[in-house]
């Protein structure tokens, strides 16, 4: 609540000294207060100085003035925090910005003024500075840019540059100072000069930096000098601060740094007297260590959340529903209120203070200062806000329950006995080979150490696995495949819930433990609130995909899409282990399939065209067949695409290297299946399959609209039109897709002989049975009665009633049953015969029955109470399957 100017001035007067001695100081400042005009208050401190004042003068006066100006606003309610501390960040960059300034003119006058950086860290890179802070700088140089004498080495010219402005700052005289400089954030701090060059720096952050100084460059910006400079070091360093792949070393060290600070101010941990409201626990160090050990565990993937303001931070991690909006909302309150005691605190005296004064009559005056009636209820405000902020902080770290596992055989049999494993020989010889050293992911102290932490909670669980045996097993091949293991077992040991969830992605599918195998950082995903949320529609899913940061190219997005498939691949697999619907888990696939498609193909094209230039009134167009036509694939699925492109074939293309458009736009389809085919660093991506465009294997890749209609209504067999059944565009301008739309609609729709068509049917049907024979009973694809019979009989069902022309086959069948010519049973037979495909890729690859354990994971997945249900349910199915395509197929028997 605002407050006049006369109660606000009689409690400066009654209790600050400082800002008592400031009104009188500055009297300009102090009649716009009496005016109640704060904003013009803040201009009449920034016009305090003299025209005759030296740069040091002038600073140290302004920042007393710009301090009473903020101060008076913040007491009197008519500014709120954020306005305060950017207000004192703002004078900050200014005071430094002036300074340098200064400093260049005065040694070098007539060279340009670049080359030196000045990076803010702490509050001030945060704009959240406080009245009395110190400010962290670190001062970098370019050595190629930096001016300096002609016999004065650069790097001495440098420090130079770095100690004048230093001491312009901080020096103090009648008039104060303007900021203390606190030099010791840069690298190495006990042995490096106060400027570095900035490669030197770049290296030590990608090399050799620690988790803590991690952590602190996400506040870091450039304040002051050469901006230029300071951003693309930021931009250079960025892979350091912002990990894709979790790095728990870093997220310990800022947890252990809380720790030691809780240890080395245990005076100031109790609340009360004496309490330390930035260090104790519950303070205001608490609030900016939770926040930020969240953006570090999830900025990495999400830009979104990589703000260095921590007020900022805790909405954007709410918002991506990382913490709880409850969490969010009550930290952001305890640090608004703790942040505003500590103003206070300072405002008395101008110290550098976070602690509550030892005294109750200290404490009576800061609260009268705020406000408040006395001490007690100043105490009686702040005592709830930094008890909860302290139980939260320790959600962080929680206490360890479980004993070590014992490195004595026949106690550690005993061990594993009591958590629950029947057979303990393979988990005894696993722990053995783990221990042993032999493990390339285990052979440091550290990850051994990370290992030993985890071992006790990760047997236990793996005790209560579906299957134990096959979880271990295929953890320990997972583990000798990875190059260090600390993360994922830090990750594991920092989160109980995956370790569960491990359990039994190990135990049901060798797919999804094959993928850990070669990504295991693929479990962070998983920590997101929304990794188990349906993938998003295409457009916004490939905008996610094609997300780089400033100065990232076209061979980083394709390691970042491939990434980002493999995430969203591994958490859709994993839905359907956790019990989601196979077939909204295969929709989803096919979503991130087409996104990966739309971001692949639109940065291929734009980097081939940088070279070709584009070929006048001609783009690309890319058709989905089968499967992805459809809109429901399996993990294991490939693409089936057709290239086509609209416009002359006999145009060319207007870069500096033209082609005509033939081969352009054949070029640019080879060049769109690498991108979504080839292996990069990040792995592979889908197999791209290109034999049904026309002509086949044989055929040019790219083709006109025009080319393709043609082929359509005069060459194409009658299994090519069968595969369109299933086509749609994917890909290109809504003009040019609509175009081909109308290409598919006349080939599907234009008068043919429906009985050769079928006879065509059922002869090409026996030559897939004939060639490739199913695998198992459980083959639900090539079975008879499976998949495949049933995409035969609703094609040749459509050609004979010319209607039901849509590629999702699901719809197509809904049609044709409501239209009366499909029995309604072969609806449940479809979704039934869906799913079980959808999961047994993750399951049983290999078409085979189901480990035993697996079996009611799959019958839940599929709607059935048990593995005897689904297989009787199944055998319905087929049947249904076999019986209507029996039908249709008998008159054409003796021909096929």
């Amino acid at each position: 609540m605002v407050s006049n100017w006369s109660q606000t001035q009689a409690r400066i007067r009654a209790h600050s000294p400082f800002l008592a001695r400031a009104l009188d100081r500055y009297p300009t400042v102090a009649a716009q207060l009496e005016q109640g005009d704060m904003d013009a208050a803040l201009a009449a401190a920034q016009a305090v100085a003299d025209p005759q004042d030296g740069i040091a003068r002038s600073l140290r006066r302004r920042r007393g003035a710009i301090a009473l100006a903020a101060a008076a606003a913040d007491l009197s309610g008519a500014w709120d925090l954020d306005r305060v501390t950017r207000t004192l960040s703002d004078f900050a960059d200014q005071a430094l910005e002036e300074a340098l300034a200064a400093v260049m003119q005065d040694r070098y006058p007539d060279a340009e003024h670049k080359g030196f950086v000045v990076l803010a860290l702490g509050k001030h890179g945060s704009r959240e500075l406080n009245y009395s802070s110190d400010i962290d700088p670190i001062l970098l140089y370019d050595p190629a840019t930096l001016p300096h004498g002609a016999r004065e080495d650069v790097a001495d010219a440098a420090v130079r540059i770095g100690r004048r402005v230093s001491e312009l700052l901080s020096a103090r005289d009648g008039d104060g100072y303007v900021f203390r400089v606190d030099l010791r954030l840069r690298p190495s701090p006990e042995a490096a000069p106060i400027a570095l060059p900035v490669d030197a720096a770049i290296g030590y952050y990608e090399s050799t930096a620690l988790g803590w100084e991690q952590a602190a460059f996400i506040r870091a910006r450039a304040a002051a000098g050469d901006k230029g400079l300071g951003e693309e070091f930021l931009r250079q360093i960025r892979p350091f601060v912002w990990r894709r792949s979790l790095d728990f070393g870093a997220i310990d060290a800022i947890v252990d740094i809380s720790r030691r600070i809780r240890d080395h101010y245990a005076q100031g941990q109790a609340f009360g007297p004496g309490y330390d409201l930035k260090r104790g626990r519950g303070g205001i160090r608490e609030v900016e260590f939770f926040a930020q050990v969240h953006q570090l565990i999830h900025g990495g993937r999400d830009p979104s959340l990589r703000s260095g303001n921590t007020r900022e931070a805790l909405r954007a991690l709410a918002a991506a529903g990382v913490i709880e909006d409850e969490v969010a909302t009550r930290l952001d309150a305890a640090y608004r209120l703790l942040r505003t005691i500590e103003h206070r605190l300072q405002m008395v005296e101008d110290r550098q203070t976070h602690e509550l004064p030892p005294t109750m009559a200290g404490i009576d005056n800061v609260a009268r200062l705020h406000g408040l009636d006395d001490g007690a209820a100043l105490l009686d405000l702040l005592r709830p806000q930094v008890e909860w902020v302290g139980r939260n902080y320790d959600r962080l770290s929680p206490a360890q329950e479980d004993a070590s596992l014992s490195h004595d055989a026949e106690k550690l049999t005993a061990q594993l006995v009591e958590m629950g494993f029947a057979d303990p020989d393979t988990p005894l010889a696993r722990i053995g080979r783990w221990r042993g050293g032999t493990v390339r992911a285990l052979r440091s102290a550290a990850s051994r150490e990370a290992l030993e932490q985890l071992l006790p909670g990760l047997m236990r669980t793996l005790a209560q696995a579906p299957d134990p045996a096959r979880a271990l097993n295929r953890l320990d091949d997972m583990i000798g495949r990875l190059p260090s293991a600390i993360n994922f077992f830090k990750l594991l040991a920092a989160r109980p819930a995956l370790v569960e969830l491990l359990a039994e992605v190990l135990s049901h599918a060798p797919t999804l433990a094959d993928a850990l195998g070669r990504r295991a950082e693929l479990l962070d995903g998983l920590i997101d609130a929304s990794a188990f949320d349906p993938p998003p529609a295409v457009p916004q899913l490939a905008a996610q995909f094609s997300a780089l940061e400033p100065g990232e190219d076209y061979q980083t997005l394709l390691d970042r899409v491939r990434q980002r498939v493999g995430d969203r691949r591994f958490a859709l697999g994993v839905q359907i282990i956790r019990g989601g619907d196979p077939i909204e888990a295969g929709r989803g696939y096919g979503r991130v399939a087409l996104a990966a498609i739309e971001a692949l193909a639109s940065a291929t094209i734009a980097q081939f065209e940088a070279a070709h230039g584009k070929v006048p009134g001609g783009e690309m167009l890319i058709l989905a067949l089968g499967r992805l036509g459809g809109g429901v694939l399996t993990h294991a699925s490939d693409l089936d695409l057709v290239y086509l492109f609209t416009g002359d074939f006999l145009a060319e293309s207007d870069g500096a290297k033209p082609l005509g458009a033939t081969q352009y736009f054949n070029r640019l389809g080879q060049r769109i299946t690498n991108a979504l085919s080839v292996h990069t660093a990040s792995g592979p991506l889908y197999e791209v399959d290109t034999r049904l465009r026309p002509s086949g294997a044989q055929g040019l890749l790219a083709v006109s609209i025009d080319s393709f209609a043609r082929y359509q209504r005069e060459e194409a067999w009658t299994w090519e039109h069968l595969a369109l059944t299933r086509a749609r565009s994917v890909f290109g301008s809504a003009q040019a897709r609509a175009a081909l739309d109308g290409v598919l609609k006349a080939t599907l729709e234009r008068p043919r002989d429906v009985e050769d068509l079928a006879r065509q049917a059922v002869k090409m049907r026996g030559e897939i049975a004939r060639h490739k024979p199913p695998a198992s009973d459980l083959d639900v694809k090539l079975v008879p009665g499976g998949l495949v019979d049933l995409e035969f009989l609703i094609h040749v069902t459509q050609f004979r009633h010319g209607m039901a022309f849509h590629p999702d086959l699901s719809v197509a069948l809904t049609e044709l049953v409501e239209a009366g010519h499909l029995p309604a049973a072969l609806i449940a037979a479809h979704d039934l015969i869906t799913r079980y495909l959808v999961v047994s890729r993750l399951v049983s690859p290999g078409s085979t029955e189901p480990p035993e354990a697996t079996r009611s994971l799959v019958a839940r997945a599929c709607g059935q109470a048990d593995w005897d249900a689904l297989l009787a349910s199944y055998a319905q199915a087929r049947q249904c399957v076999r019986d209507t395509w029996a039908a249709i197929a008998a008159p054409y028997q003796e021909d096929a």
